[in-house]
Order: structure tokens, then sequence, then C-alpha cells
């Protein structure tokens, strides 16, 4: 019974520490949403600015005009799937939906479908199974950067214009609230957009200006899909420390009530033994 008392109290503390743990890093997380939120709310005004520039400079150009290499098929047949998951874990159930869901649209797409990794979770996932793996960047999402995003940016545009994907799809989670993310599945490349007429002046010439506005436009796409899918990780990682920790709370009161009736049997059991022996020796 002692041991039993001994244990109890062992498990106890456990769940203290971890509980602990768990609560800090929820405290933690909370932090970082809110940061992330307001990085947020600033991209994305930017994002539709840059969007509607483009849609003026392809209202500027000429009807009978050659339409830009990156708003019209290069006759690749190959399409890129840019899973954008988590470098750590402990983020609920983020990295399984997105790894879950590139991997179906993979499957779906046969021959035809190559995967670009974003994040160490997705690296490690996909490295059991076999798939065609196009590129990898990880240790580049815990904290979204312009520069980052502009260099991943590039490069998918460099493997779109190369003719080594004729379609790259980003995959990723957005930000609605802090309780509720969505997995979308985006399309990146051919960059598609609204023609909207009008008589700006232009200078330089329209379609100089819309070269430099559509990867722009990319660069910026990629960047706000860093901050929206790290925002919900950082949202997911606190919905889960707070249920572990509103856990750890249930499951010390449960142990708590056990250890303390473990215990009181055990003193009632020690008592039982004295009054037990004086009693013996009262008689002899």
């Amino acid at each position: 019974m002692a041991q039993n008392v001994r244990a109890l109290k062992g498990r106890i503390g456990n769940i203290e520490n971890i509980g602990q743990i768990t609560k800090a890093m929820n405290a933690i997380a909370m932090t970082k949403v809110t940061r992330m939120k307001r990085r947020l709310a600033d991209t994305r005004p930017y994002i539709q600015g840059l969007t509607e520039f483009s849609q003026r400079m392809m209202g500027r150009m000429a009807a009978d005009q050659e339409v830009h290499p990156l708003m019209t098929a290069n006759g690749s047949s190959s399409v890129g799937i840019f899973v954008l998951n988590a470098d750590r874990g402990l983020c609920g159930r983020y990295k399984g939906e997105l790894n879950r869901e590139s991997e179906r649209l993979f499957d779906e797409l046969g021959e035809e479908g190559q995967l670009i990794l974003g994040g160490d979770k997705a690296r490690a996932y996909f490295s059991r199974r076999d798939v065609r793996v196009l590129g990898t960047y990880t240790h580049v999402y815990d904290e979204p950067r312009e520069d980052v995003a502009t260099r991943i940016a590039d490069q998918l545009i460099s493997w779109y214009e190369n003719g080594d994907v004729g379609r790259i799809e980003l995959v990723y989670m957005r930000f609605v609230s802090d309780l509720v993310q969505k997995l979308v599945v985006e399309p990146f490349l051919p960059i598609s957009l609204a023609i909207e007429e009008n008589d700006d002046l232009v200078d330089p010439e329209a379609d100089a200006m819309l070269d430099i506005a559509l990867r722009m436009t990319l660069r910026a796409k990629l960047y706000a899909a860093l901050i929206e899918t790290k925002t919900s990780e950082d949202a997911l990682r606190r919905q889960a420390m707070r249920a572990a920790t509103d856990n750890a709370e249930d499951l010390l009161k449960s142990l708590t009530r056990v250890y303390n009736k473990a215990r009181q049997q055990a003193i009632t059991r020690e008592i039982a033994d004295i009054i037990g022996g004086a009693e013996a020796l009262r008689t002899q």
C-alpha cells in the first residue's frame, strides 16, 4: 500500500510539471498569435493592392498583344503541389491535415504529380513514402520573412518558366479566427487575373510594368500564405496546449482523490495494526 501511495505521488508530481509546461506553451502561442494577426492584417490589403495594380496593367495592354508567360500554359503536364507545413510539432491537427491533403492530391494526379515540401514535418512525413519531390524548404517558416518568401517564389517561377511544372498549387491553412482555420488548395501558377479596363498613363510600357507587377504579386502571395499558415499553426498550437493543460488539471484532480483515499487507507491500516499490537500486549 505504501508503495502505491509513493507511485501515485510521483505521478501527481509528473503531471503537475507537464501542466506547467503546457500552460507556459499556451501563453507563448497566444502571444505569437496576437503578433501574427497584426502582420496578417497588414499583409492582406497589400496583396489586394498589388492584384488590382496588375489588373489595371492588363487593362492597358492591347487586346492583340501576346499574353504574359506567367498567365498562360507552358505546355508541361506536370503539377507541383507545394505544401506549407510546420517545422515543429505540438500543434494539434495542423500538420496531419496538410500532409494528408497533399498526399491525396498527389495520388489523384498519378504520374503528373510532384511535391514541393515546406516544413520539416512535411519532409519527415513524405520521406517514408514513395513520392516525387521537386524541392524541399525547411526551418524557414517559424518566423516568416519577406526575403525568404521572395527567394522561394522566384524558384517556383523559375521552375514554371523552364517547364519543370505546368501548374503549381499551394496547400496551406488559412486563418479565419482564433478558433477557425481552413485548409485551402489555391492555384499559384499560372496566375489568373481579371482585366480592369482603364486609361492610366504608364511609364515605362504596360507590358514591362505588368511583368514587374506579376512577379511582385506572386512573391507577395506566397509571403501572405506563409503568414496565414503560420498564424493558423500558432492558433492550433494554442488550442492544443490549452486542451492539454485542461486534461492535466482534470487528471491531477482525479489522481489527487485516489492518492488521498489510498493515503487514508494506509493510515487507517497502520492505526489498526498499532491498536491490534497494543491489545495483544495488554492481554498477555
